[in-house]
């Protein structure tokens, strides 16, 4: 069995967990997906590409707070767009760091925050029990294909 495959059946099987734990907890299944997502793109693999996913998704839910906090106190509309503008620079510049080096997390955490209309309380633990669910299925996968793939020992060797 191939690695890909290994970690689709994986993946599969925790989609479908996630899906009911999302309805149960009462959270945003597709949100955990993005997190999911996030995890899956992410450079770096791991607890390290996990910390990177949350940490970056974080930021993304921070900073699209501030654009909307700050739209809704501007007086003109085209201040709403100057607003969107700096933040956006600032979620590009904040890639300097590299704890919050994967600029397309951030992006996706501030995406959710908008899809989900501002309700950050529902969007963070939605992103991050789905990054969680996302390094559980890669690692998962993983493990099934090294079980899958190890020689058998206990072969009785063929006789001539």
């Amino acid at each position: 069995m191939s690695v890909l495959v290994a970690i689709a059946i994986t993946t599969g099987i925790l989609s479908g967990i996630w899906g009911w734990v999302a309805v149960s907890l009462g959270l945003l299944s597709w949100a955990g997906f993005l997190g999911c997502t996030t995890y899956f793109a992410s450079p770096k693999d791991g607890l390290k590409g996990l910390g990177l996913s949350v940490a970056t998704n974080m930021s993304g839910v921070f900073w699209a707070m501030v654009i909307i906090h700050l739209s809704t106190m501007a007086s003109l509309e085209i201040l709403g767009y100057v607003i969107t503008a700096v933040v956006a620079f600032l979620m590009c510049v904040q890639a300097q760091k590299a704890w919050l080096s994967f600029i397309p997390g951030t992006f996706i955490g501030s995406c959710a925050t908008f899809a989900a209309g501002g309700d950050w309380q529902l969007v963070v633990p939605s992103l991050i029990l789905g990054a969680v669910f996302g390094y559980c299925m890669k690692a998962s996968g993983l493990w099934v294909h090294k079980v899958v793939a190890q020689p058998k020992t206990n072969a009785v060797p063929e006789m001539d």
